[in-house]
């Protein structure tokens, strides 16, 4: 069986994979100049909101999203996900079919400019190394759905600290994947959230390493090619972020900040997390975002749409916990 949301800025789906129900999307973009401001790469103007616009045909771009996991044990205070149940690896063939049931979403698209999979629904894909043996064979999977588009894989990961095949992981990630196969066209993004360990430990309940224990493991990785490694900070009005200690402990030259509001997941909500004025203001972000230029980082406002908020397709949701 097969479950499709269609909301505003994409489809949302699940379905039953080997060892139960996986969820995945596709989403249409708006286009970078309406969502994003990063003065690195020409978008100056600040975000007061986001219009729901006029989105950019998938033939342009086309976004999907799958889960690497069946639920997750990491237990995120933001996040939805872990009430679907622990974290259970998706095997390679349950990757490669959400990549395509994705696809075929929208059957009548048999080809776009740019294809951005991100493996952030469901899990903590460095614990699953099938993650990476699909992303070997990604443009082979996609060619008879979508042609020779210029692909851009992503892994967005927590660094939890019980990993002990991280370094591993990230190494193929990066050397093999990212700089190599993909030659610099994928990304590789830390969710960081806080400088402070203390609500480092509440927000990802003790789960991730520790801030200088990140700090190591981006001092150990190779230079990347194409853009930079993401230190992502999902902003929330209690957020302790020190531009200074980050300076210290990640190099400009290798990584680059991102900043988004906190997503209005249901864990949000139960727990107090909230981004207050964060989709129609600018005014939350410009603090943090000229101290971190002015230690010398290229930094990356990202602000969805309300409608995206609220269909649920921003990151740490999950339809499938609207069923537990």
């Amino acid at each position: 069986m097969e479950y499709i949301r269609e909301v505003e800025t994409g489809k949302i789906a699940y379905a039953d994979f080997e060892k139960g129900r996986l969820e995945y999307l596709i989403v249409h973009d708006y286009g970078q100049e309406n969502n994003i401001k990063a003065d690195f790469l020409g978008l100056t103007k600040e975000i007061e909101g986001v219009d729901h616009t006029t989105m950019m045909p998938l033939q342009e771009k086309m976004v999907v999203t799958i889960s690497t996991q069946y639920g997750c044990s990491m237990n995120c205070k933001f996040c939805d996900v872990p009430n679907v149940g622990r974290g259970i690896n998706a095997t390679y063939n349950d990757l490669k079919s959400q990549i395509i049931k994705a696809i075929n979403l929208y059957p009548e698209v048999g080809a776009t400019k740019r294809f951005n999979l991100h493996f952030a629904r469901m899990g903590e894909p460095t614990f699953n190394f099938n993650v990476l043996k699909v992303s070997f064979d990604l443009l082979k999977i996609i060619r008879p759905f979508i042609g020779r588009s210029l692909t851009h894989p992503v892994v967005s990961t927590m660094l939890p600290k019980n990993n002990k095949r991280l370094m591993e992981f990230l190494n193929i990630w990066t050397i093999d994947l990212k700089n190599e196969v993909f030659r610099g066209n994928a990304g590789l993004q830390f969710s960081i959230n806080s400088t402070d360990d203390t609500q480092r430990k509440y927000l990802f309940s003790g789960s991730a390493l520790s801030i200088e224990e990140v700090s190591k493991v981006g001092k150990n990785l190779i230079d990347p090619v194409g853009r930079k490694y993401a230190l992502n900070f999902a902003l929330s009005d209690e957020s302790i972020i020190d531009p200074i200690k980050i300076k210290k402990l990640f190099s400009p030259n290798k990584f680059m900040i991102k900043i988004t509001p906190l997503h209005n997941t249901s864990s949000c909500d139960e727990n107090n997390l909230k981004t207050t004025g964060g989709y129609n203001s600018y005014t939350p972000y410009t603090d943090i975002e000229e101290k971190l230029k002015n230690e010398g980082f290229d930094v990356l406002v990202f602000i969805p749409s309300l409608e995206e908020e609220f269909g649920k397709i921003t990151c740490g949701n999950a339809i499938l916990s609207e069923e537990v």
